[in-house]
């Protein structure tokens, strides 16, 4: 039976802090796995410029089925799963490479939002089930948190455009002989992956479907939070969601 991959990203620990619960729940999960999945963790640094690049050289490493990331949101009192990542970079304080932008696009010619495809509304209503509090929220905001969510959307649409089109070209949606009569014939057949192009295997095998999503946190009782939300039941409540998302009609 073939398991899914789902990779889940926390952050370390920023802004003069020691730890960083997203960090912890990533990288207990990362040891413990999930009886459903085939499990994989990475921990993220606070910085625009490399969360992003890391991320992205994850997402390859790891070719997951589903991202599930997660970062702390100190004054929250519930797990808050994200709907959209906004195209804004506005740091009220410094990421850890001292960067702290202002106003500024993270990608200028990207579109203003995107926005998740996990079931934000199921798993919220999960995990508060389970007498652990949560809630959507609206947005990631516009700090690293956000600004991994966004990357990661931009490549899950990428990677679904590249499985539309690969489909496309072997006729699973109607488009038979006129597209490939018409298409320029390339004489050096076996080095496509040289010009760009995939076979049908390398394009499916290197780009999956991504299903992306964000859970922000709130402070653990070591940070000053709530004592209901410690450590092992921000875990659980994670777990939960894991869950959540994979029992979701795909």
């Amino acid at each position: 039976m073939h398991l899914p991959t789902v990779l889940v990203t926390g952050f370390e620990p920023f802004d003069g802090a020691d730890v960083n619960p997203s960090g912890e729940i990533a990288r207990r999960l990362g040891e413990l796995g999930h009886p459903d999945c085939h499990l994989v963790a990475e921990v993220l640094p606070v910085s625009f410029a490399r969360a992003p690049q890391l991320l992205a050289a994850a997402l390859d490493a790891h070719r997951p089925d589903i991202l599930l990331m997660l970062g702390l949101a100190e004054n929250r009192h519930a797990l808050t799963p994200e709907r959209v990542a906004l195209n804004l970079a506005d740091a009220a304080i410094p990421d850890n490479d001292g960067d702290q932008p202002t106003d500024a696009p993270l990608e200028p010619h990207g579109p203003p939002a995107r926005f998740t495809d996990h079931p934000v509304k199921h798993i919220a209503a999960a995990i508060d089930a389970a007498g652990i509090p949560a809630q959507v929220s609206l947005t990631a905001g516009s700090y690293v948190c956000n600004a991994v969510l966004y990357t990661a959307l931009g490549i899950a649409e990428q990677r679904g455009d590249a499985r539309k089109h690969s489909a496309e070209q072997r006729g699973e949606h109607g488009k038979h002989s006129a597209d490939a009569s018409t298409a320029p014939t390339d004489t050096t057949a076996g080095t496509t992956a040289e010009h760009g192009e995939h076979s049908e295997h390398g394009e499916h095998a290197r780009h999956p479907r991504l299903s992306a999503g964000f859970i922000h946190v709130p402070a653990t009782p070591q940070l000053g939070g709530d004592p209901r939300f410690t450590l092992d039941e921000l875990e659980r409540g994670i777990r939960i969601a894991i869950t959540t998302i994979l029992d979701e009609p795909a």
